[in-house]
């Protein structure tokens, strides 16, 4: 025992008054395994819960996060009180510095509070579908400073969290279960408009993931300058990949198209001209 102790007595290196023994490294290490431990049984707990339905995925990640960055808070405050700081007077001879640095460091301060806001408020989770500048992305992490999204390029986009709480956001994800989308396209003049019709909600029903003939509609938009405008509204729970579906139920449009002699016409101009006789 008496050899422990002397091990843990042990000064690594010494300054003035201030020296590090083994023992305070072993509290260090014992501080550091135990917050790691107490997060890790705390997110097997949170994650079971989950499992269980009683919360969902963007409420179970937010809330881990925040306790998480509060253990973590309350760890280095130990861990500085530990090797003989004062946390409190750090804190409070750090103030003017702090101010001078928050003025140099706004829009990160910025972003943080964003990050608290994006976890605590729970109008933005992880899985949420956002469209952000004309940018469609799927949120995959949500941190204190910068969020991560996948785009339906598979590009991972980090954002700061500001650019989601400030900006003019969509939340696809907070529609209903089936969201709403179209497909414009023109015919010829002088095509069978009832032919049209029947064509453009056969070629979206003929989709796979398209199931319910109920939510298809097919609308007469307009007389355009070289065609009939239609436009043909469809129902979708694929919200991320829907520019996939539109272009499938394109195609299948435009074999349609051919199989039933409707034609898609050019742009026409006609120009008259007149000639000055002398």
């Amino acid at each position: 025992m008496e050899a422990i102790n002397n091990f843990l007595d042990f000064e690594i290196f010494k300054v003035s008054e201030y020296s590090l023994k083994v023992y305070t490294l072993f509290v260090i290490f014992l501080i550091f395994l135990v917050t790691k431990l107490v997060l890790w049984l705390l997110k097997k707990a949170l994650f079971r819960e989950n499992k269980l339905n009683r919360i969902d995925d963007g409420n179970t990640y937010a809330l881990f996060q925040i306790i998480k960055y509060i253990i973590w808070v309350i760890s280095i405050g130990l861990i500085l009180e530990s090797i003989g700081i004062d946390v409190t007077v750090l804190i409070a001879g750090s103030a003017a510095l702090l101010v001078g640095v928050g003025l140099g460091l706004q829009q990160t301060f910025n972003d943080i509070i964003s990050g608290i806001i994006l976890l605590t408020e729970g109008t933005t989770k992880v899985g949420d579908v956002l469209e952000i500048d004309g940018e469609v992305v799927m949120i995959e992490q949500i941190g204190l400073r910068t969020s991560k999204g996948l785009s339906r390029d598979e590009i991972v986009i980090i954002m700061p969290n500001s650019a989601i709480t400030t900006n003019k956001v969509i939340n696809w994800s907070h529609q209903s279960k089936k969201t709403r989308f179209n497909i414009d396209v023109g015919v010829a003049y002088g095509s069978n408009v009832e032919l049209v019709t029947k064509v453009l909600e056969e070629s979206v029903l003929e989709h796979t993931k398209i199931q319910n003939s109920n939510f298809i509609e097919t609308r007469f938009v307009n007389f355009g300058d070289s065609s009939l405008d239609f436009q043909v509204l469809f129902y979708s729970k694929n919200i991320f990949r829907i520019e996939k579906i539109k272009s499938e139920i394109r195609m299948i449009i435009n074999r349609k198209f051919i199989e039933n002699n409707i034609t898609i016409p050019f742009p026409q101009m006609d120009m008259h001209l007149i000639s000055k006789k002398d």
